[in-house]
């Protein structure tokens, strides 16, 4: 029953993208234009993110897989100069899963990293990885000698380099987002220098790209800390949901607890009035712990469950019945730590040509998760897209990246939608992206930057109140602007 556990009877758990579609580079749509469905090719010459509302028009598209030495660094050295000359942009990049072309260098040099690069070291608690290895990759390697990546998306097939860039978070507890679990980078500047960067050499650099979604250079590798993996036990418990932001703090002082996370009944019935907190503590046996397995047949099951919400109230109730009851008895043998993360976002894919998987998501002070219910229950359901699932974490303090989203603790509330490929449907997901953020800022919350370019570039400043600081140190480093994005294009430019 162990992939029972959190894939089935809790669909979509923890998941860092919920059911967010993995056709990455590979998904060529169009943006938006009119009001027709639009399933029709991109034309060629562009480049896609998960999204599939963000097709950009590129240059050239590259792949490299050299381990990172001196082949590495000269093939992005030659990009960069070669880029240069021309007047274009390079982005170094591994999935694309980003939502608003965070990810594309219009006009420009796109680099995908694809190398499964990972070196532990157990002396001292340590990996090295190769910037675009895959989180799979590094449980594959850790998960033979007993260790588990301390951090990481709650999907495995996104790059390592990436999830610093992003500084994304993810479900094991007590800690900060991953940047906080990396001890250096090796890192190729704007101007072509190979640098060494941690809290000790070049330290504002380094807390610069934590975060900095590649407009600082180009990382080719990292050392980053592991944590032991162990075998797990659940507990679940419902709740009202004004009761969880309280009791969500309070069961992680136990330092037993090292995963939770919660969830809210999404159905309008009862839309964000019902709670549900799991959290998992080690078992008294850590011997002979089992591989982690990949996707198993109970997954692809929760994938038709989870889908079948779409337009469907009642369906909706049957999925929190699902959580609440059947999964708490199905669900509550034994896993590892590993086998918790080591699920693709693919196993949700939606399959449909005619919608796309969109994400918010939102860091709330828990003494302010009761004025968030209240902030969500006012605006999501004004809005005409199908809210699917909302899964809710920690996040500790992030007082190190520029662009923190947490500089106090956080419980990161991350939505998946299910959106129309029309104009009016991006209309209204902008609409209601720029009341839900209006609104997290009057809490004294934050919304997180990798997904639709929809909030405005004063939202972004007033949520992220270093953004001209480092658009500043981003012009002093990079006067030529080589490493950019629709990040930058559409916003710190800007500022």
């Amino acid at each position: 029953m162990r992939n029972w556990t959190r894939r089935a009877a809790l669909l979509g758990g923890g998941a860092a993208v919920g059911a967010l579609a993995h056709r990455g580079i590979s998904a060529q749509k169009p943006t938006l234009a009119g009001t027709q469905l639009l399933g029709q090719a991109a034309p060629t010459g562009t480049l896609n993110d998960a999204s599939l509302l963000s097709a950009t028009p590129i240059h050239k598209h590259i792949t490299l897989s050299d381990d990172p030495g001196q082949a590495l660094v000269a093939a992005i050295r030659a990009e960069m100069d070669a880029a240069r000359q021309a007047g274009r942009p390079v982005n170094v990049s591994a999935a694309r899963h980003s939502m608003g072309g965070q990810a594309l260098p219009r006009g420009g040099h796109a680099i995908t990293f694809d190398n499964g690069m990972v070196e532990p070291d157990t002396a001292n608690g340590t990996y090295r990885v190769h910037a675009g290895a895959r989180w799979s990759e590094v449980i594959a390697a850790l998960d033979p000698i007993g260790y588990s990546p301390k951090v990481m998306q709650s999907n495995n097939d996104f790059g390592v380099a990436a999830t610093f860039c992003v500084n994304a978070h993810g479900w094991p507890v007590p800690f900060g987002p991953m940047g906080t679990t990396v001890r250096s980078i090796d890192l190729i500047t704007p101007d072509g220098t190979l640098a060494t960067c941690s809290r000790s050499q070049n330290a504002d650099l380094f807390r610069q790209t934590m975060g900095g979604y590649g407009l600082t250079g180009a990382i080719i590798a990292l050392e980053v800390e592991m944590e032991k993996n162990t075998r797990l036990t659940p507990d679940f418990e419902e709740m009202p949901a004004e009761a969880f932001g309280a009791a969500f703090i309070n069961a992680l002082e136990d330092p037993q607890v090292t995963m939770a996370y919660g969830r809210l009944n999404v159905g309008r019935a009862d839309f964000f009035r019902e709670a549900l907190m799991i959290t998992y503590r080690p078992t008294s046996d850590q011997d002979n712990l089992p591989a982690a397995p990949g996707s198993g047949v109970m997954s692809k099951v929760a994938r038709h469950v989870y889908r079948a919400q779409l337009g469907n109230e009642r369906m909706k109730t049957v999925r929190w019945w699902f959580e609440t009851d059947l999964g708490t008895t199905l669900g509550g043998g034994e896993t590892t730590r590993n086998t918790l993360i080591n699920e693709p976002v693919v196993t949700l894919d939606d399959r449909d040509d005619t919608r796309t998987d969109i994400l918010h998501e939102y860091f709330v002070p828990p003494e302010r998760f009761g004025d968030f219910l209240t902030l969500c229950r006012r605006v999501i359901p004004g809005s005409f897209q199908e809210f699917l699932n909302v899964t809710l974490r920690f996040v500790n303090t992030d007082a190190e990246s520029w662009l923190s989203y947490a500089p106090t603790p956080r419980i990161a509330a991350v939505m998946s939608f299910s959106q129309e490929m029309t104009a009016r449907a991006e209309a209204d997901m902008a609409r209601m992206t720029r009341e839900m953020v209006d609104g997290m800022i009057d809490i004294g919350g934050s919304y997180y930057l990798p997904y639709r370019p929809h909030p405005t570039v004063s939202q972004l400043e007033r949520t992220y109140p270093r953004a001209a600081a480092f658009a500043s140190a981003k012009r002093a480093m990079d006067p030529d602007l080589i490493f950019r994005n629709n990040l930058w294009d559409s916003y710190l430019e800007k500022i």
